[in-house]
Formats: C-alpha cells, sequence, structure tokens
C-alpha cells in the first residue's frame, strides 16, 4: 500500500482543503473581528443571567462580573451551552470541531501533551489564519510541552499553537504544569530564530507592563510594591491580550485585515489559595457585608472570578478605543464578534453550596450530569445582533449550541468552508440572520461516569448500570429517570450514542486518507488509499491500514490534469467524504456509484468544485448533510436519505423515468441549480420528504416522445413544505426544443404548466 507520513498527510490534505475551500460568508456580511474569552472551570450558575443576579436582587451572597454582565447585556446569552466534562477533551474539540467520540482527547489523559492536535487537524488558528486573520492565543494550551515546573522541554511539534496558524501566543502546554498560578515561565512566539516549534520559553514577570501608564492598575496592581517578581500567570496573558487587542485593532483600522485572538485563562481552576499572595487581592469585595462570613475557599474563588472579569473589562474597552486616547471614534466593537464560554462546568466546592456557581444543576465539573457539561455562553456581536434583528441583545437563546460548533461558525464568517466532516455545525445564519442554518439532531458527551446524548429535550445517559432518560425542559436538574415510560426512545437514543463512538478503548480517533487510485478503481480496495500512521518521538499512537470505515476523514480528489472516475459498487462508509476536481478546470473528480450501491457518509458527504457523485439507482445516507458546493454537481437518479444542500448543481437524470428522492430537506441557495432532464406526464422526479427551500435556477429538459399540451399541469416537485422559489425571470422556464413553461407554486409542491 502506498504510505504517507503525519507530516506529508498534513500538507497534502491541508493545501487540498485551503484550496477547495468554498466561500460560505454572503457578500454582504462582514467578516468579524473575533475575541473569544474562555475560562476554566467555572460553572452555568456563575454568571448574572444564569443566577447571579437573581441572587443579588434578593441580597444572596453572590459573585460579582459586572463585565460580563454587560457584555450579556448587550449580546445573547445561550442557556444551552455545552462544553466537555474536563479540561482536555474541551480544548481538543473546541480547537478541532470534533466531538470526544473522534478526538483523542476525549479524558484527561496525562499522554494528551504528547499526542492530541495531530499535524493533520485543521484547528481555529489554521483556518483563520488561511483565511488572512492575524491569530493570537494567551493562556492553557495544554498540548505540545512537557510538565516539569523547571525547564520544560518540547515532547511534540505537531501539536503546538504555533504548528496550528497561531503567530502570537503566550502559553502553558501542559494542563498539569497549569496547576499553579505562579509558574516561573511560559511559552511564547513570535521566538527567535531556530526556536523548535517557533516558539520559546520567557520568564513570567510584569517587567513588560511595569511603568507603563497607558495600562490601568485594577485588577493587577502591576507596579505595586508587593506585586510577586513571578507573575500572577492570568494577569500576564490579559496584558498580553490586551496589547495584542490595541495593535490589531489599530491594524484593522488601517488595513482592513481582521483579527482572531483567544485568551484562555486558568481562573477559576484550582489552588484557590494563591490569589492571595497578590496585593489587595480581595478589593473588589470590601464592601459587601456578605464577604466576610463566607468559607475561604468561596471567598478566594469569587475574588479570581471577579479578578479576570475586569481583565475582560479592561480588553473590552480597548475595541471601544484600540489607541487608548479617549476618543472612541475609532472603535471597533461594532464589527467584533466576543464569546465568553467556560470549558466545562465547576467543581466540587463551597462556592457551589454558598453561590450556586453550577445554577442548581445536578453534577459538577467531570460528570456526564449537565452540572459538569452545561457552560455559561454569550455572545456579542452589535454590527449584527442588535435590537433591530430577529435576535434581540439582551435575551437568553435556548438554541443548543456545543463547543465543537465554534471551528465552523468562525469558518464561516471568515469567507472558508469548515473542516471536512467536523461534528460541530455553524451558526453564522443564526448570528447574522443571512443563509441557512443548518441543524443538527444531537450533541454527545463522553465523562468518567459514563456518556450521554442529548436531541432536543431529551437526554439520554449511558452508564455501566444501564441507560437513563431525562426531560430536559420539564427536570432541568435530572431527578426524574424516564427510559422506562418510553423504551423505544431511549433504545434509538442509545443506538445513535453508540454510533458515534463513545465506548472505543482510549487512544481511538478519527483518521485521514487520500485517494491514490488511477481513473476506474474502486473505492472499496483499500490499496487505492493512503494509510494513516500517527508516529512520534518512536511511539506510534493510531495506525489504519485497511479499506474505507465510519472512523475516516477521506478526501477523493483529483491531483491530475485529466479528469478521473473511481466506482463504488460495494456499500462504502466513511465519516467525512469530500469529492473534488484538480486545479486545471476540466480535471473532474467524479464518483460512480453502482446501481443499488450504498454510499454512507455519516457526518457529510462534500462534493466541492470539481467534483461529481453519479447515482444509479443508489442510495447515499448521512445523519447531517450531503453538500453540493459551488462547481460541485450530484446528478442521476436515486435516494439522498439526508438533508441535500445545494450551492452547485443537482441533475436529475439517467433513467427512462428519473427521479431524486430525499428523505429530509432540500436547500438551494441563489448560486445553485436544479437540472431535471427528461419530463414525462405520469411521473414527479423530485420527492422530498421534509421541506424544500427554493432559490437559484430550474433548468429543464423534456423526454423523447413527451407531447406536453398547452394549458396542462406537471407535478416537479412534491415536499411536505414548499419554501422560497427558484430565481427564474417571470417564473418561466424553457426546454431545449423551446418548450415555454411557467412554474406554479403550492404548499407541498411545485408545477409546470405549459404554454
Amino acid at each position: 500500500m502506498k504510505r504517507c507520513s503525519p507530516c506529508l498527510a498534513l500538507t497534502v490534505i491541508s493545501c487540498l482543503w485551503f484550496s477547495h475551500a468554498a466561500t460560505r460568508a454572503k457578500a454582504d456580511a462582514p467578516r468579524p473581528n473575533i475575541l473569544y474569552f474562555y475560562v476554566d472551570d467555572m460553572g452555568w450558575g456563575s454568571i448574572g443571567p444564569n443566577g447571579q443576579s437573581e441572587r443579588r436582587a434578593k441580597n444572596l451572597p453572590s459573585v460579582r462580573t459586572p463585565n460580563l454582565d454587560r457584555l450579556a447585556a448587550q449580546g445573547l446569552n445561550f442557556t444551552r451551552g455545552y462544553g466537555c466534562h474536563v479540561c482536555s477533551p474541551a480544548r481538543s474539540s473546541q480547537q478541532s470541531g470534533f466531538h470526544q467520540g473522534h478526538t483523542f482527547a476525549d479524558r484527561n489523559d496525562p499522554d494528551n501533551a504528547k499526542k492530541a492536535m495531530r499535524a493533520d487537524e485543521i484547528l481555529m488558528g489554521d483556518a483563520l489564519s488561511a483565511a488572512g486573520y492575524v491569530t493570537g492565543y494567551w493562556g492553557k494550551w495544554g498540548y505540545g510541552g512537557s510538565k516539569d515546573q523547571a525547564n520544560p522541554v518540547i515532547d511534540n511539534v505537531q501539536t503546538l499553537p504555533t504548528s496550528h496558524g497561531y503567530k502570537h501566543v503566550l502559553a502553558e502546554l501542559h494542563h498539569v504544569r497549569a496547576h499553579t498560578f505562579f509558574q516561573p515561565t511560559l511559552w511564547s512566539a513570535p521566538a527567535a530564530a531556530g526556536a523548535l516549534g517557533g516558539i520559546q520559553l520567557v520568564p513570567n514577570t510584569m517587567a513588560a507592563y511595569q511603568q507603563r501608564s497607558e495600562y490601568p492598575a485594577t485588577p493587577a496592581l502591576q507596579n505595586h510594591a508587593d506585586y510577586p517578581k513571578t507573575a500572577y500567570c492570568d494577569d500576564h496573558y490579559a496584558f498580553a491580550a490586551l496589547d495584542f487587542v490595541r495593535d490589531q485593532g489599530k491594524n484593522y483600522i488601517q488595513t482592513g485585515q481582521p483579527f482572531f485572538g483567544l485568551l484562555a485563562v486558568q481562573i477559576p481552576h484550582a489552588p484557590f489559595g494563591e490569589i492571595e499572595r497578590l496585593p489587595e487581592w480581595d478589593k473588589a469585595y470590601a464592601d459587601d457585608p456578605h464577604y466576610a462570613g463566607l468559607a475561604d475557599q468561596t471567598r478566594q474563588w469569587a475574588a479570581m472570578v471577579t479578578r479576570i472579569d475586569a481583565h475582560f473589562g479592561n480588553i473590552l474597552a480597548a475595541l471601544e478605543d484600540p489607541n487608548n486616547d479617549g476618543d472612541r471614534s475609532d472603535s471597533i466593537a461594532d464589527n467584533t464578534l466576543v464569546i465568553f464560554q467556560s470549558d466545562n462546568g465547576g467543581p466540587k466546592g463551597k462556592n457551589l453550596v454558598e453561590l450556586d456557581a453550577n445554577g442548581g444543576l445536578r453534577g459538577t465539573k467531570g460528570s456526564i450530569q449537565e452540572g459538569g457539561i452545561r457552560v455559561p455562553l454569550l455572545m456579542r456581536w452589535p454590527a449584527m445582533i442588535h435590537d433591530g434583528s430577529e435576535l434581540k441583545a439582551g435575551t437568553d437563546v435556548d438554541h443548543v449550541v456545543d463547543v465543537t460548533d465554534l471551528l465552523p461558525t468562525f469558518c464561516e464568517l471568515a469567507g472558508v468552508a469548515p473542516p471536512l466532516g467536523v461534528d460541530g455545525v455553524s451558526l453564522a445564519p443564526t448570528l447574522t440572520g443571512r443563509g441557512q442554518q443548518r441543524r443538527r439532531e444531537f450533541i454527545i458527551h463522553e465523562a468518567g461516569n459514563g456518556q450521554s446524548i442529548i436531541r432536543g429535550d431529551w437526554k439520554l445517559v449511558r452508564t455501566k448500570k444501564g441507560v437513563q432518560l431525562y426531560d430536559l425542559h420539564a427536570d432541568l436538574a435530572e431527578a426524574d429517570e424516564i427510559a422506562a415510560e418510553h423504551p423505544e426512545l431511549a433504545e434509538e437514543l442509545q443506538t445513535l450514542l453508540l454510533g458515534e463512538r463513545v465506548d472505543e478503548p482510549k487512544g481511538f480517533a478519527h483518521t485521514y486518507h487520500r485517494w491514490t487510485g488511477a481513473d476506474g478503481a474502486s473505492v472499496s480496495d483499500a490499496d487505492n488509499w493512503s494509510d494513516y500512521r500517527y508516529t512520534n518521538a518512536g511511539i506510534t499512537y493510531l495506525t489504519d491500514e485497511g479499506a474505507p470505515q465510519l472512523s475516516w476523514i477521506a478526501h477523493l480528489h483529483n491531483d491530475g490534469d485529466r479528469s478521473s472516475t473511481a466506482h463504488a459498487d460495494a456499500d462504502v462508509e466513511f465519516l467525512g467524504l469530500e469529492i473534488a476536481g484538480g486545479k486545471a478546470k476540466p480535471a473532474t473528480q467524479s464518483l460512480q456509484l453502482g446501481k443499488n450501491a450504498h454510499l454512507i457518509g455519516r457526518n457529510e458527504v462534500r462534493l466541492a468544485a470539481g467534483g461529481v457523485l453519479k447515482l444509479n439507482q443508489a442510495t447515499v445516507s448521512t445523519l447531517r448533510w450531503v453538500d453540493v458546493q459551488p462547481g460541485g454537481k450530484l446528478t442521476g437518479s436515486g435516494t439522498i436519505d439526508g438533508t441535500l444542500y445545494n450551492d452547485g448543481t443537482v441533475d436529475v437524470s439517467g433513467t427512462e423515468h428519473p427521479h431524486l428522492s430525499i428523505r429530509a430537506d432540500y436547500h438551494q441557495s441563489n448560486h445553485g441549480a436544479l437540472h431535471v432532464a427528461d419530463l414525462t406526464h405520469d411521473a414527479t422526479p423530485v420527492q422530498i420528504h421534509g421541506t424544500a427551500t427554493l432559490a437559484g435556477e430550474l433548468v429543464v429538459t423534456t423526454g423523447d416522445g413527451f407531447k406536453p399540451l398547452p394549458g396542462q399541469t406537471y407535478v416537479l416537485m412534491a415536499a411536505n413544505r414548499i419554501v422560497g422559489a427558484f430565481a427564474n425571470p417571470d417564473d418561466e422556464v424553457t426546454s431545449p426544443d423551446g418548450t415555454r413553461f411557467t412554474i406554479e407554486y403550492a404548499s407541498d409542491h411545485v408545477s409546470l404548466r405549459c404554454h
């Protein structure tokens, strides 16, 4: 078999992805700056709109987050936001867009720093850097370096932030090393020439920020005589982020180049008591009558949260006044998407009891219950989220948002296609009110005490003792287990959950493969695909040398200058499959499905530019969608068992009675075209079992021997619901033989009336 090394795989797959990245953002939607605040172990109920404001109104002890509360008032509070159960999986899923069933880091494995974030992964930094953004990362990264407190070393260059598109970095590369706020050194980039991985150790001090009058003293008090020589890590991270936002804000005004910055602080993770080494550490609560009576851990935790909230306030102020001259005419806040999120729920501790930091949810960090995985999530983007939009600023939104959704959202806003087959779904249409919001049927999570699947209001938890079912709408505290009342639903959800690979042993992950076959070769033959081998420092973590399977992210690309066809005469399955043509325009890559063959793309089948999928009474199945991108084409007759998005061409043809059955929804964009060949008297060519959302062009060809009668009506498409209309001028379409039809719309079908 043909092998490809991890580095070669990265080069091939990344180049192919970037070269075939389709523009997703609408031309009239601005590419925003993106500023992402990410905290560590802050429970769902720790912010004002999720319970703290109510506690203050009742004169109960509460944590103070004035800047986050202001962010919520100016933006959206997603009340059903989800992270993961602990730190390392949350960061892996956040960066890669894959959930715990598909990533290496499905738990806090000590080896994650050595192996997670493979060279093959296209992470947030990769995607946004390739889209022209200036990128920065500050805080807890957790991958690539050793855990030594003194003299840490790089363990795996593949996993570094600098290997994944991040240019400006101040970070910790091992999550265990981040278990102190006073580590002596941090990893920084840009680095000196020759630094391994483009990153180097620097002293963790505030020397660069002391004696600088433009920096506010609160909360860091970096100029205070008693400030420790070794800095409190999050002070250092926050000031580095503030520098970046100021610099890039001025650059954005001058050049229009957007930026992406991710501040992933360690607060409010333990150890809590270290904050007492800082001068005036609890000054923010000096006037709080409740504060002195709280437990030590509660007071420390509250001071940590309020401290980082003040840092957030400084950075948000920099959006309003990048050059810090007091004149806000240079504000870039309107076109900056600001996100605040926690990685997982809050841990056990007095603060959960005394401040209700998890908002009454069952469970804590590390558990599969809502208290372990549901997290606070805020978003603000004044240019798109305002009082006149569908989503009004200052409101709660119950849309389910998973941490895996952020990567595809950022990609769409930046104008590039997301990495192939990711588990997340872009929220860009929801935020902008433009385009079609794609739907995901469910989200899944893993934890030490089980796995879960959430679909709508239903949540199924699987443990060693069996399954439990909860209705989260009626029972947010997960107190009423009702699996016995809904056995068929419980069985259905468990089947879906297991299909997401949540019961795989430690070390399982999806793998990446590229087509190496010749024209006419079979996709079922392992010899026609690159093998996958992931190694580092003499350790082999994962290999896959067989035929396609449901854990494959596969790129069926034509790298030559002549068109090529691959064949699938037997059933074949992938997690994600992309078909794309070569750089030379005529060099298409086709996949011809044999009669009655079954192609599965569990997360996605993508037809990129020059990619053609030919049906022959075959079935294509997906739990999410078949995506026909601009320049891509789906042709023939058969069945799409899933949703079909058409930004390219769908050509229903190839049989005596051409037909296309879509068992979910059909969405055609302004760029898409639907071709129906061989129109006949007695058949409906397109049958849609869900909603048909129409735009773009309709093209019709009449079949041999077809004698259209003037005034006669022929049903072209049937659906449960018709939304929108084709863009044909005057609602007319003319076949190549000159026959003219008027397109007529009803609530559940589209007809053609012959002139």
